[in-house]
């Protein structure tokens, strides 16, 4: 409907479409209801951006590689946003991962959608898929494993350069078998609406490693070399590889600022081992996940135009307590018209709540309490109730304030 309106507004000139969104549109769309129950190597693929605090400039980013049947994650590092580097990463997971990679949903990023990926998915007899725009849920298997994988080992923090790449390599090559063969999941059974109400029921909890030895359409030459791999794996020092990892690229962020964080050395997996279960306890912080620590800058009080007048207009208030601001900039406007006029409204303000609020504290401190003694009242004759009170009520001690104001001291 807006077509023309766009034409005439840049002159007559129709916006030329990119490229990449001619090839996006050959892409078909796969939604989160489409998926059914896909044999493995069909997977979910998203990238995960480590700028930081900013999307300035070129930092790393990890490429995420869910697959649907079983939940097997791979994650690797690229030094920078760009389609050859992706195909260079998917071919290095074909050879993570324990069977051939046969489907490939991507997002609708540029780094997927261009003339570099897709053919090459294509070329390697890949299903190429894309979520809709805008819309997460359709690739809720990888967003999971973005925030649970990816985040708690990398944190939010920025990194960026090829040495630091080289050293999350490190971490994800020893994540991946902890991931894949120790950390078991939950996964969706079946999704029933009654009503407003959604019911899910999951399967029970089991690894990735567990759910591919038991899928009936993988062959048994993959389940044996898994059970192989399996046997030779030290989860112990799977951890220490990865917490070295970790202090390592904490130390790359700890030259701007932040404060270094004491590990147990991996040389001795017994001392690695005993310390994982304090630090359960204690709510262990990772050296990826460090925040800076900035001192204190104390702040010097600029003089105000009202310290010359405080002592009078304490002395107004003493006399007339429920004098407004707007009233005492109109007599300070008398005393010194050059100073003050109206914009002076919000300072007088403030320091009549800071007054208040002072004699307040003051009248609590001071309060005696042997003399708050309640009796027995009912509230009967309260509010819309007609009835009179069944006991009478109590006299309660008055209280000066100090600015001529007296305070009752009950309850309400």
């Amino acid at each position: 409907m807006l077509i023309d309106v766009k034409i005439a507004a840049a002159g007559g000139r129709r916006r030329r479409v990119g490229f990449y969104s001619a090839i996006r549109r050959e892409v078909p769309i796969r939604t989160f209801n489409d998926w059914a129950n896909p044999p493995p190597g069909f997977c979910e693929i998203d990238m995960v951006a480590h700028g930081g605090t900013s999307v300035a400039g070129s930092f790393i980013q990890t490429l995420t590689m869910v697959d649907i049947a079983t939940g097997w994650t791979e994650c690797l590092p690229l030094v920078t946003r760009d389609g050859s580097l992706v195909v260079e990463a998917m071919t290095r997971a074909q050879g993570l991962f324990p069977w051939v990679i046969c489907g490939a949903d991507f997002d609708n990023d540029s780094a997927f959608m261009n003339d570099v990926v897709v053919p090459w998915c294509r070329a390697q007899k890949i299903e190429v898929t894309r979520s809709r725009a805008y819309k997460k849920n359709d690739q809720a298997f990888v967003e999971q494993k973005n925030g649970a994988v990816v985040r708690r080992l990398v944190g939010y923090g920025r990194f960026d350069g090829v040495e630091t790449a080289r050293v999350m390599a490190r971490l994800y090559a020893a994540a991946r078998l902890l991931v894949n063969f120790f950390q078991p999941s939950f996964k969706l059974k079946e999704k029933r609406r009654e009503g407003a109400k959604i019911i899910k029921r999951y399967h029970p909890p089991a690894t990735p490693y567990e759910r591919a030895l038991g899928h009936p359409k993988l062959p048994s030459a993959v389940k044996r070399r898994l059970r192989q791999t399996y046997r030779t794996l030290d989860p112990i020092q799977l951890l220490a590889t990865i917490r070295t990892a970790q202090e390592e690229l904490g130390e790359r962020i700890g030259k701007r600022g932040l404060a270094k964080v004491p590990t147990v050395s991996p040389a001795d997996p017994l001392s690695f081992a005993r310390s994982l279960g304090t630090a359960a306890k204690t709510a262990e912080v990772r050296a990826t996940h460090r925040r800076p620590k900035r001192r204190y800058k104390k702040r010097i009080r600029m003089p105000s135009k009202l310290d010359p007048h405080l002592a009078i207009i304490e002395n107004w208030l003493a006399v007339e307590p429920q004098l407004t601001a707007l009233a005492i900039v109109g007599r300070l406007a008398t005393i010194d018209p050059s100073m003050f006029s109206d914009k002076q409204h919000s300072i007088v303000q403030r320091l009549l709540r800071s007054l208040r609020r002072k004699v307040a504290e003051t009248a609590i401190v001071s309060m005696p309490v042997d003399e708050i003694r309640p009796e027995a009242v009912d509230g009967a004759a309260c509010d819309e109730h007609s009835a009179p009170p069944t006991a009478s009520p109590p006299s309660w001690p008055r209280l000066e304030t100090g600015l001529g104001q007296f305070v009752d001291l009950h309850p309400g």
